[in-house]
């Protein structure tokens, strides 16, 4: 099954035969704040009013055109501008196929420096997302070329890829913030671990890498056995609670977000928005059956 919603993840013309039913939309509220920017603020307003910070991501992956990853590139810059006035405890999370990588890769350089710059005047952050694996080392050789000039802009390493562990230390040499996840996309064996118990073996191993470099890093996990490892280490190591944060989806958890809040630990809660939210939705389902079974009930209901 999980294999089944992510092939239908990259399939954007299922969509349409998707929105003949009503429930699969009103599903992906529960995950998506909305299509456009003023629901995504509102939506951040809610998460500051828990002591949460945010992060909002543009939804749209694998642009067609330049032009389009130019558009993409002036629509976050405004999102920053957004940010900024409203005085919101937020950053953005982008995608460099958003920004033209799998177009043209010095374009992309130059739309990511601009984003990056502009947060940097606002006094704001920007985080890299990442994407399969087949983008993963062009998206760590942008990253870090760019933090070469602006250190206002971090990474993300998943888990489930072998090859995580050399790139969390590279990454680490260079001064470069991480954002530790285990990955969302159906990869290959030959580059990906199959089994959970393995990818959360790697998940642990990464995770007390990046704690113990003193800076400051994000966990990025709704596994309660990955949270519980990762206060244990820090705990251990005396590293405060304000020393890292947990990230974790909108609409996924919410009791945890906000105990692990009233704990004391700093929480991050990822927002996406936009018109192109399938591909992200059907993510979501792949990583939680029970979100089928609900669509499942809802749909015999009505």
């Amino acid at each position: 099954m999980r294999a089944l919603l992510l092939y239908l993840a990259r399939r954007e013309g299922f969509k349409d035969f998707a929105l003949k039913f009503p429930v699969l939309q009103r599903t992906a509220w529960r995950f998506v704040a909305g299509e456009t920017l003023d629901d995504a603020v509102r939506a951040v307003k809610e998460v500051n009013g828990l002591k949460m910070s945010g992060t909002l991501d543009l939804l749209g992956e694998n642009t067609l055109s330049l032009e389009d990853a130019r558009n993409a590139t002036r629509e976050i810059v405004g999102i920053l501008d957004r940010i900024h006035a409203e005085k919101i405890a937020c950053n953005v999370s982008v995608k460099l196929t958003q920004l033209g990588l799998a177009l043209e890769t010095e374009n992309c350089l130059s739309n990511l420096s601009a984003i990056v710059r502009h947060a940097r005047d606002r006094q704001n952050f920007v985080r890299v997302d990442m994407e399969d694996s087949a983008f993963t080392q062009k998206t760590i050789d942008i990253v870090r070329q760019v933090h070469r000039e602006m250190d206002n802009v971090g990474a993300v390493i998943q888990a489930y890829l072998y090859r995580s562990e050399n790139d969390v230390r590279l990454l680490l040499e260079d001064g470069i913030r991480i954002r530790l996840c285990k990955g969302a996309y159906l990869e290959p064996p030959s580059v990906a671990f199959r089994k959970k118990r393995d990818t959360d073996a790697n998940f642990v191993r990464l995770m007390k890498l990046m704690l113990e470099s003193g800076l400051y890093h994000a966990i990025a996990t709704h596994d309660e056995a990955m949270i519980d490892a990762t206060a244990e280490f820090a705990a251990s190591k005396r590293i405060l609670r304000d020393g890292f944060e947990f990230q974790m989806l909108y609409g996924v958890r919410r009791d945890l977000q906000q105990r692990l809040a009233r704990d004391g630990y700093k929480v991050r809660v990822y927002i996406p928005y936009g018109r192109r939210w399938y591909p992200y939705f059907m993510r979501r389902l792949a990583e939680r059956p029970a979100n089928i079974v609900f669509i499942l009930r809802n749909f015999l209901r009505g």
